[in-house]
């Protein structure tokens, strides 16, 4: 029951957020194209559900989108000299990834899940890490709403496998609720940092379930 509910909200939720929201999503494409040379939108592959890779929508909020990633640190920083005046505003109240309503439509994403990273730091995960990938990926995470850039990677894998492992209506309502919480406070406020005794202890049920 609760993955049929998820499916048709996922989509009513989409429809009802592009439509209330594509004036607003409209002005930001002027704002960025005006600012900055280059696309308001691109595309950029991700690793979704499965480890299967698909192309996310987003608005550009770089001066470039050809840089280097910290595989320790994939959340680009607000002070990062690359991002354009736009770019930072849309980032901090998380307009820039909006678009992916369009990713929701079509299936490829959810709008609660674990975030969707590059293929690049697929090879970097540990096998336990891996588990993200039993549900689709989400517009907002559990993750995300504890901290996420200010989270180390194995912090939001925890809280990505958590969420795998928990899913549920309730928890997907709290999520989205949540996520407001970001909006208007800014992530560093509601951070919530793992144990590494925790993270452990998560890793160590993987194996045992694998050894068994």
């Amino acid at each position: 029951m609760y993955k049929f509910i998820k499916f048709v909200g996922d989509k009513l939720v989409a429809v009802l957020g592009l439509i209330v929201l594509a004036l607003p999503l409209l002005i930001i494409a002027i704002a960025v194209k005006i600012e900055s040379k280059g696309p308001a939108i691109f595309r950029q592959e991700r690793i979704g559900k499965d480890q299967k890779p698909f192309k996310v929508f987003k608005f550009r909020t770089m001066k470039s989108t050809d840089v280097p990633f910290d595989i320790n640190h994939p959340v680009i920083e607000d002070t990062n000299k690359n991002l354009t005046k736009v770019g930072r505003v849309i980032r901090k109240i998380k307009f820039d990834e909006f678009l992916q309503l369009l990713n929701v439509l079509k299936g490829d994403m959810s709008l609660v899940g674990p975030r969707p990273l590059l293929g690049v730091y697929l090879d970097h995960y540990e096998e336990w890490e891996k588990q993200k990938f039993n549900v689709k990926p989400g517009i907002s995470g559990l993750a995300q709403v504890k901290g996420n850039g200010y989270l180390s990677p194995r912090e939001r894998s925890y809280y990505d496998v958590t969420y795998t492992k928990k899913a549920s209506f309730l928890l997907d309502i709290k999520i989205l609720f949540q996520t407001l919480g970001v909006i208007f406070f800014g992530e560093k406020k509601l951070t919530r940092h793992v144990p590494e005794e925790e993270i452990e202890k998560l890793k160590q049920e993987y194996e045992n379930t694998k050894s068994a």
